[in-house]
């Protein structure tokens, strides 16, 4: 299998520094794709780090470093490199290697695009963790395409990887939705006497009202109906997830921290290290010594906690698990919680690292059909649901859109361009560039496994050799889109590539008489082809063979 070019120029860059600065010593050698490719196909601004460090001209090492003996063994692969601006090392690969990135994505397969981790580590990505109250919703639903996609993009750099789903199932939230089933069940509609101040008013009460009578509940025992509808709700939202392709590995559940003992213990802990103080009635914590703009309540005066003090007692848990690093993805309305976990973290002196846990913070998502604002749900009543949004556009549009944008931009769900079958439609823009291309393998009729060893001579043309440029991109995309929980990055990846192959097929003829051009376009195709699946399995979408 022919070798990455870039770790090949990473390698010898190094041992022409190695022979011009010794005393650099080990220097992390970083290339980048330029923007303009009229400027090469990567470079590298070690010269100017390392001149700025050794007080040497940094043009002239940057002479050196093109003129080391190294390249004359790399003629095959590389043109003599090319000195830029103030000390900047350009390189331009021949056409041979810029091609031969299509035998390795036909050798890897399914692989391509994915790396091995030099230190694995042991990754927890938490996500969706909806109160146990509701269906849920439409930004639920980004939650559950973003969170998946994390969990999806960190494995492809080979680490071990954990999707987990907190329930928040105690506290008043849960206690006015055992309320509002109760009042359901005994004929009280909202608004009516009896009706609690705070009760959830979606016809999916209703239901849990119906199924928990033709269950022979017990009306007056307030547990048992809080016990039957989180676990109603909690079998809902599970098939919910089902149907969006999303499963878990863990589930926790608030309520356990408490009967195991676990927020008091952080409690205490907090106590005994001097973190915190007593006023008016209440426990605070000492959170301005973290960054915090004022000092945060953690036990009110009537001896209940507030919200962020469990989910402290729940990152704890995370670190002595083992998990070294942890995503938690949630709506914006959770920023100011941010800091207070982690001051809090931080004040019981476990070894846990500062800023830690990462969070990804997602912004509203609104959503129009038929060019208007969609704001209610039949069974919901406040709030469309992600079943809603299933049912309307399908699963596959469903996940694209929702992580074709940065989590914190705000996102207007369009239900009618995501069923049009036009290139404006970016996830079938990407799928029928999937389902072209094999159709044209198809039509060969022959052994897709022959076009791993066609020889790629062939391929001359400059649309050619941009399409073998961005599949080149890909591992790197990956790779950043994964540090970054950035699965946006892959969705504008995949639309720029189907859109450079869209253009190719409109532009030449795959299935040539010549049969050497043509397994090297189909070489090609095949190769794109791979490169779409792997991109669009990570995101959570087919790849559909026909559309």
């Amino acid at each position: 299998m022919p070798r990455d070019p870039k770790t090949v120029l990473s390698e010898a860059l190094a041992e022409a520094l190695a022979g011009e600065a010794p005393e650099a010593g080990r220097t992390a050698i970083g290339l980048e794709r330029p923007k303009n490719a009229a400027h090469g196909d990567w470079s590298s601004n070690v010269a100017l780090q390392v001149a700025a460090r050794l007080g040497r001209n940094p043009r002239e090492l940057a002479q050196k470093l093109c003129a080391a003996p190294v390249w004359a063994s790399l003629a095959d692969i590389v043109e003599p490199p090319q000195v830029a601006g103030p000390g900047f090392v350009n390189f331009r690969l021949r056409p041979a290697a810029k091609l031969a990135v299509i035998h390795r994505v036909l050798a890897e397969g399914e692989r391509y695009g994915h790396a091995r981790a030099a230190k694995p580590e042991k990754v927890m990505v938490e996500f969706v963790s909806a109160n146990p109250t509701g269906p849920l919703h439409v930004g639920h639903g980004r939650q559950a395409a973003l969170g998946d996609a994390i969990a999806a993009l960190i494995a492809s750099q080979g680490h071990e990887v954990t999707r987990e789903f907190y329930y928040n199932d105690a506290g008043a939230q849960i206690r006015n939705l055992a309320l509002s089933v109760q009042a359901r069940a005994r004929g009280i509609a909202p608004g009516e006497p009896g009706w609690p101040a705070d009760g959830y008013q979606g016809e999916y009460v209703v239901e849990i009202a119906r199924a928990y009578a033709a269950a022979g509940g017990d009306l007056e025992d307030l547990e048992a109906v809080r016990r039957f509808a989180v676990a109603y709700l909690r079998r809902e939202q599970d098939e919910d997830l089902r149907a969006f392709g999303v499963a878990f590995d863990v589930y926790s559940l608030e309520s356990a921290l408490y009967a195991e003992g676990k927020v008091e213990e952080v409690v205490q802990a907090l106590v005994s290290r001097g973190k915190t103080y007593e006023k008016d009635g209440a426990l605070w914590l000492r959170t301005t010594d973290y960054g915090d703009d004022k000092d945060r309540v953690m036990r009110k005066a009537d001896g209940s906690y507030t919200y962020f003090v469990p989910d402290v007692a729940y990152h704890v848990g995370k670190w002595r698990r083992g998990y070294t690093r942890v995503v938690n993805v949630q709506g914006s309305d959770h920023h100011s919680t941010i800091t207070r976990v982690r001051a809090g973290l931080q004040a019981l002196a476990i070894g846990i690292p500062a800023g830690w846990p990462e969070y990804v913070l997602h912004s509203m998502v609104r959503v129009v059909r038929g060019g208007e604002e969609v704001k209610i749900s039949k069974r919901a009543g406040a709030y469309v649901t992600l079943r809603d949004l299933i049912d309307w556009a399908g699963r596959d549009a469903v996940r694209f859109f929702l992580v074709s944008r940065r989590p914190d931009a705000d996102f207007v769900f369009d239900v009618d361009l995501a069923l049009a079958r036009t290139e404006d439609n970016p996830v079938y823009y990407v799928q029928y560039a999937h389902a072209r291309i094999s159709s044209v393998l198809a039509q060969w009729g022959e052994d897709p496994a022959r076009l791993a060893a066609a020889p790629l001579a062939p391929l001359a043309l400059a649309r050619e050799a941009v399409l073998a440029r961005e599949l080149a991109a890909f591992p790197e995309v990956l790779a950043q889109a994964a540090a970054e929980c950035a699965p946006h990055a892959v969705a504008f990846y995949l639309r720029n590539l189907a859109s450079e192959f869209h253009s190719y097929y409109n532009a030449e003829r795959i299935l040539v008489e010549e049969r050497a051009l043509r397994e090297a376009r189909l070489a090609l195709a095949a190769a794109v082809r791979q490169t779409l699946a792997n991109g669009l399995r990570l995101l959570g979408v087919s790849a559909p063979e026909k559309m």
